[in-house]
């Protein structure tokens, strides 16, 4: 009579084990998806604020007929705005009519 023989109950940590990894691994693969989406969005920031101050420059230059002596020029005549906690602007002029060389940095640990 099999039915009143004890069985001992069958151990199932191997399912809990790999039920455990794939929850690892998918949580892995979202880390590195928002570290990826953040580092692109942080580019692309950086390439708009590229594109603002050449602009911003350029029109400076053709309303004015010089170029701005300075990056604070830009911030308090025409509008120039970025988050000087992500990113370093080095804005060197040349004289009044060459083009400045400007050098965006983005600073550590800010990411």
């Amino acid at each position: 009579m099999s039915r009143f023989e004890y069985k001992k109950p069958s151990r199932r940590p191997p399912k809990i084990l790999a039920s455990v990894c794939i929850f690892v691994l998918i949580l892995f693969l979202f880390v590195q998806g928002i570290s990826s989406l953040s580092t692109s969005t942080i580019q692309r920031q950086r390439e708009s604020l590229e594109n603002a101050i050449m602009r911003n420059v350029t029109y400076c230059y053709t309303v004015e007929g010089a170029y701005p002596e300075s990056l604070d020029y830009l911030k308090n005549h025409y509008g120039l705005m970025y988050d000087e906690d992500l990113f370093f602007v080095d804005y060197h002029i040349s004289g009044s009519n060459i083009l400045p060389d400007v050098t965006i940095i983005e600073k550590e640990g800010k990411k």
